[in-house]
């Protein structure tokens, strides 16, 4: 069985932050350029204080009405005390209930106090079916006679 370690060696390690005091329009572009639904935000001395994500700004500047050229991010990112995580050796399933129960779509991953990743909800699912693959190889070769 996979755990979120195993998630966070088989992507990129990059994973991209901002700061609590930047923009909203400025997450936003960065989302875009970089092709990712959410962003760690830091402090001013790069302390994880929170996670911003495409969906905190449809819910919290679209439909409040808000322009996301004058909103901090720090006013709609979810702060470090309301944000799930998991720690490197919890397992994809229990990664999968976590995000399915609580309806979010990324997990930060922290080792103690130490953040060391982020796993997306595409992640959990490429691995979830990925493992259901080769458990369907195995019993077909097992039917088959190949072992």
């Amino acid at each position: 069985m996979q755990i979120a370690d195993d998630l966070l060696k088989s992507k990129a390690k990059q994973v991209w932050t901002i700061q609590q005091d930047s923009y909203v329009l400025d997450a936003l572009k960065l989302m875009a350029e970089k092709e990712v639904g959410a962003l760690m935000v830091l402090d001013k001395k790069d302390k994880i204080v929170g996670i911003i994500t495409e969906r905190d700004y449809a819910r919290k500047v679209i439909l409040k009405g808000k322009k996301s050229p004058d909103t901090s991010v720090k006013e709609i990112m979810t702060p470090s005390k309301k944000m799930y995580w998991v720690k490197p050796d919890t397992s994809v399933d229990d990664c999968m209930i976590l995000m399915t129960g609580k309806h979010v779509r990324h997990l930060p991953v922290f080792d103690g106090d130490k953040f060391v990743g982020l796993v997306s909800i595409g992640d959990v699912v490429k691995s979830t079916i990925s493992e259901k693959d080769m458990l369907i190889d195995h019993l077909s070769n097992y039917i088959a006679g190949k072992y």
